[in-house]
């Protein structure tokens, strides 16, 4: 309990400004696409895990490649080890959706030990043997990115009342129905 105290107080004391150039929001599909999906995510949470390999990939292919809609994925991390992952994610622009996208498909591989030191561990381990060429320390203690992962989060709160992960914002409206494909296509195709 001690540590979600002192992790939700980190959340709530840190809001500054980014410079947008530097840390880059990751998004799939066309940046001027009539859809805007927001998904706020915890890099822990095995259901945002699912929606990546349940949901995603149709997603992708259907609203996505085509340029009806784009994707923006959020930080919303529940625990220290998805906020570590968070800024991991963020650290290497061009690399960032790869490294999400590895860092779900393989979730159990990292999420695993009894303390943030031991998952941190994991994690690190598990970027080297991914082939991500980042300065792991320098990353996880960057306060920009740092930031730039609270504030996904503070405005998910704010702007969303996001209280849960996955949490789907379509054109600025929470999607409040069952999240699988099905249902997720029933609302997009009514903004087409």
């Amino acid at each position: 309990m001690k540590k979600i105290l002192a992790f939700t107080l980190i959340f709530f004391c840190t809001i500054s400004s980014i410079n947008a150039e530097e840390i880059k929001r990751i998004f799939v599909g066309n940046k001027d696409a009539k859809i805007t999906i927001i998904a706020f995510e915890s890099l822990t949470c095995s259901h945002c895990a699912n929606f990546h390999e349940d949901v995603y990939p149709q997603l992708k292919k259907e609203y996505l490649d085509t340029g009806l809609a784009k994707i923006e994925f959020r930080h919303f991390p529940l625990d220290i080890a998805a906020f570590n992952a968070s800024k991991i994610s963020q650290c290497k622009s061009d690399e960032s959706l790869k490294i999400l996208d590895s860092l779900y498909s393989n979730q159990q591989e990292w999420v695993r030990g009894n303390t943030v030191d031991e998952i941190n561990d994991n994690l690190k381990k598990f970027i080297r043997k991914e082939g991500f060429d980042i300065n792991f320390e320098k990353c996880i203690n960057d306060k920009e990115i740092e930031d730039f992962v609270l504030n996904d989060r503070i405005e998910g709160v704010k702007k969303f009342k996001v209280n849960a992960t996955p949490t789907i914002i379509i054109n600025d409206e929470k999607f409040e129905k069952t999240l699988n494909y099905k249902n997720l296509k029933k609302s997009l195709e009514k903004l087409i």
